[in-house]
């Protein structure tokens, strides 16, 4: 069943007319609906393409979090074969929020991390609703040194709110973990792609965000705190998280304004939620142009020194 954002009440008036519709028909046989049902579904078609042309930074942060976008899971089933999950940071624990493990992307051998938030209130609590604890950044520190070793490209799919802030977490050196991640990344020798595919939020994201090349689904979010977070501190006063949201420039056009990104993956009408295999389709096209573009004969310290005089230059262009 279709989750409806509240914005998109106009679409799901329509579609749930059509709903009505072939249930009536289904029920009575001799009920001709064809022409009834193609008119509204052209007029929800267009209701979709009004609605997200013209969205609000507040607006796509809720399709960024839309329930049924497509995680890390699902794109590891459309994208990646031979999938082998590694567990463990070899120093405490497992951590089911960061996924980190090998693959192969149309026959070429991948290393792949990215945060898991899950898609039932099960799988939500078992992967930490996508908040890694400090075992996760020391996984994926472990993951790049293993692809670094063997010359294989790092992709990350970055979808958390943020590093979890739970007591344990902290006292095992949260930000230290973070700090490790985010310094690993950007002294690999192999090339590393980082996709925000819904939310990027702080640390937590930047940790495997620190990438040769950043790109952003058109309707993901990517800030150092969430807009909820940003109005607590601010004005104490969580009803200001709209104007959090539009003041932050947390989407993929402001960012890519500002350099802080180096591409944005289009999305269909409607959002990823209702084309996961337009969107995979469109992130595969993405990593195969990325891999070819650092293939050989780019060598180690090319592909390093590209990395460092990216992450140097931002801000360098604004007056």
């Amino acid at each position: 069943m279709q989750t409806y954002l509240d914005f998109e009440k106009p679409v799901a008036d329509l579609e749930g007319k059509i709903a009505e519709l072939k249930a009536l028909a289904q029920s009575d046989q001799a009920v001709s609906i064809d022409e009834e049902v193609h008119r509204l579904s052209a007029r929800a078609d267009e209701a979709l393409v009004d609605i997200y042309k013209k969205l609000t930074p507040w607006q796509k942060m809720q399709v960024a979090r839309h329930p049924q976008r497509p995680h890390f899971s699902d794109y590891i089933k459309g994208l990646i074969t031979e999938w082998t999950p590694l567990a463990g940071d070899r120093k405490f624990a497992e951590d089911p929020a960061l996924q980190a493990g090998f693959g192969r992307f149309r026959g070429q051998p991948v290393a792949i991390l990215g945060q898991e938030k899950g898609a039932t209130t099960e799988s939500r609590l078992k992967h930490n609703f996508g908040m890694p604890r400090p075992e996760g950044y020391r996984k994926a520190v472990r993951i790049m040194e293993m692809a670094d070793r063997f010359g294989i490209p790092v992709i990350s799919f970055v979808d958390t709110a943020g590093a979890y802030p739970g007591i344990g977490a902290e006292e095992r050196g949260q930000a230290e973990a973070i700090a490790r991640s985010t310094e690993k990344s950007l002294e690999l020798g192999v090339p590393n792609l980082a996709i925000i595919i819904g939310e990027g939020g702080s640390g937590g994201a930047i940790a495997i965000a620190t990438a040769n090349r950043v790109l952003m689904l058109e309707n993901s979010i990517y800030a150092v705190i969430s807009p909820e977070g940003a109005a607590s501190i601010l004005w104490r006063d969580p009803a200001k998280s709209q104007d959090a949201a539009n003041a932050m420039k947390i989407t993929a056009q402001d960012l890519i304004g500002l350099g802080v990104i180096d591409g944005i993956i289009t999305e269909p009408p409607g959002g990823a939620h209702r084309h996961h295999g337009t969107v995979m389709d469109a992130a595969g096209l993405q990593i195969a142009t990325f891999l070819s573009d650092f293939a050989a004969p780019k060598t180690r310290l090319d592909i390093r020194e590209h990395r460092r005089a990216k992450f140097l230059a931002l801000g360098t262009h604004l007056g």
